[in-house]
């Protein structure tokens, strides 16, 4: 009687998975990685009777943690899984596939749906058995179980480190930078973060100072323009006064204060206020729009003054020769000068010059040329007639701000002000008056 020979195991495609948390030893020509192939290799080959055949790709992920599916080898094994390229998943251990209970019950899904068995080759059990897959939430629990308390550790750790003042890793704030684990003062970039402070009692606007430091080119730690939000966090973080700061409460910190208690009262004092309220402060605030550009005839600066009868204030600009009792020839010349009449006076001086058909066609000429800006001519004509109107919606900073840019030098004579505009600003101004701008009460 001849024997009949015995029909050969299906051939059983095997991939081996393996993971490592971090990325200390990754280096070494023979690390944690190959040791776990090294495992499941000698694995698939004692089963090679049932026809276990070794894939050739390989699907390692060095230094990504087992708490998410977020793993470029993960991502290439259950693409080949999903195209039928696979029947075996072999690992080392389970918790190399995942550490996350609800992330491998959705691994065990893809699996089932496809058909492919998974194996851990120290933990000997067989998914597709109702005892594999007791046995496999009992040790995935205690995976998970065992990378929550390792995560409290670490919590509770950094919360002691904090409330001694250490600094405990992350990105520097914008005035600091990192040595030895202790944050140093950068003084370039401290006395940036005082200057915003500083600007910010000036202003009373983080809208209106977002969009100034947007303009000036005032970026970030990592080299980004600042926008409101970043503005605000900047304002509020009290590592500036020395403090280290863990889930809302401040320790004192090891490092040195950049913005001292007088300074940050300040800011903060104006911020209690409702963003209503401050932008109606702001807009109802009269500022000096000539400080630094008024002169008498003889050379003398005139500077901001006022003076309070009852509930009302008088403004005016005062010669620096009458403030310091200077003599001075009977030239006429006056030496105090209401404020409202000077300012009115450049005012009205700027509105007749935008009216003018060659202050027309600069404009024009200027905004063609830009190709940032899409401002139709009639819009740009438009404008300039309705200057009035636009320069009635600005912040008193902004307006001070266009004074500066617009006016070069006001010089007061017996005759009257003589007013030396910078007409190659204008194109430049009308184009930002005309951007849309946020609302304030937006804040």
């Amino acid at each position: 009687m001849m024997d009949i020979p015995a029909k050969p195991a299906r051939r059983l495609r095997c991939a081996i998975y393996t993971r490592k948390s971090s990325e200390e030893g990754l280096e070494q020509e023979f690390n944690s990685l190959h040791a776990q192939r090294e495992a499941c290799e000698a694995y698939i080959a004692s089963q090679r009777s049932e026809g276990w055949a070794l894939v050739r790709d390989q699907y390692d992920d060095g230094g990504i943690s087992g708490g998410t599916l977020e793993r470029p080898g993960l991502k290439r094994l259950l693409a080949d899984v999903e195209d039928g390229l696979v029947d075996v998943v072999v690992v080392y251990k389970i918790d190399r596939l995942s550490r996350s209970l609800m992330d491998f019950s959705k691994l065990v899904e893809v699996f089932d749906r496809t058909g492919v068995t998974f194996v851990s080759v120290t933990q000997a059990f067989n998914t597709t058995t109702s005892m594999g897959r007791l046995t496999l939430n009992i040790l995935l629990s205690f995976a998970q179980f065992e990378r929550e308390v390792t995560g409290e550790r670490i919590r509770d750790k950094i919360a002691a480190s904090r409330k001694k003042g250490l600094w405990m890793g992350g990105v520097p704030p914008l005035g600091y930078d990192v040595r030895d684990r202790k944050l140093v003062v950068n003084l370039e970039e401290a006395a940036k973060v005082r200057m915003v402070f500083e600007r910010f009692v000036e202003v009373g606007s983080a809208t209106v100072l977002a969009r100034d430091l947007r303009r000036d080119g005032f970026r970030n730690k990592q080299g980004t323009l600042i926008d409101k939000g970043y503005l605000y966090r900047l304002l509020n973080n009290r590592v500036y006064r020395g403090d280290a700061v863990h889930k809302g409460k401040a320790y004192p910190g090891e490092h040195e204060e950049i913005i001292d208690v007088r300074l940050w009262d300040q800011v903060h004092d104006i911020m209690i206020e409702s963003p209503r309220t401050r932008a109606n402060n702001s807009r109802t605030q009269t500022p000096a729009l000539l400080k630094g550009l008024l002169f008498t005839a003889t050379g003398a600066a005139m500077t901001p003054s006022s003076t309070k009868k009852g509930t009302r204030r008088y403004r005016y600009y005062v010669s620096m020769d009458l403030l310091k009792s200077r003599e001075t020839p009977e030239d006429g010349i006056p030496r105090r000068l209401p404020a409202d009449t000077a300012e009115g006076a450049v005012i009205a001086e700027i509105r007749r010059v935008l009216r003018t058909p060659e202050t027309t066609a600069q404009v024009i000429a200027a905004l063609d040329k830009d190709d940032m800006v899409d401002i139709a001519e009639a819009e740009a004509i438009a404008a300039l007639q309705r200057f009035p109107e636009l320069w009635a919606q600005l912040f008193p900073a902004e307006q001070t701000r266009i004074i500066q840019l617009l006016v070069r030098r006001v010089t007061v004579t017996a005759e009257g002000l003589v007013i030396d505009l910078r007409t190659d600003g204008i194109a430049g101004v009308m184009r930002e008056m005309m951007t849309p701008r946020p609302v304030e009460a937006a804040e």
